[in-house]
């Protein structure tokens, strides 16, 4: 936790590699100061297939879910900042988005908390 997955057309990796996205978004997350740096989970998930708004259009979205506890700014801070950073790697890419939602600390639980 945190984790970060950013579903995207397969072509937009002919741009940047997937290495660069997770390189570049790790430090962006990283900067946010809202997570430990060794707690950042990001993947890439490229799509061969896919349509949006009817018509094959590249595109960038990344799906994030962290921990309850951070504020609607905070939140808010952090999808523009991804935002900002994606724009800035793909200029041409008119769709580039990004939402944060939250893991219920009460029904969370991983292997370290046997």
């Amino acid at each position: 936790m945190p984790h970060f997955v950013v579903d995207c057309s397969q072509e937009i990796l002919q741009i940047h590699s997937e290495a660069s996205i997770i390189a570049q978004l790790h430090r962006v997350v990283s900067a946010s100061g809202l997570f430990e740096e060794s707690d950042i989970k990001i993947r890439v998930h490229p799509f061969a297939t896919y349509a949006v708004g009817g018509e094959r259009e590249d595109f960038i979205h990344v799906f994030a879910w962290i921990m309850q506890g951070r504020s609607v700014e905070q939140r808010a801070a952090l999808s523009k900042a991804i935002v900002g950073e994606l724009a800035r790697m793909f200029p041409l890419l008119p769709r580039v988005a990004a939402n944060i939602a939250e893991f219920e600390q009460a029904t969370y639980f991983n292997r370290a908390m046997m």
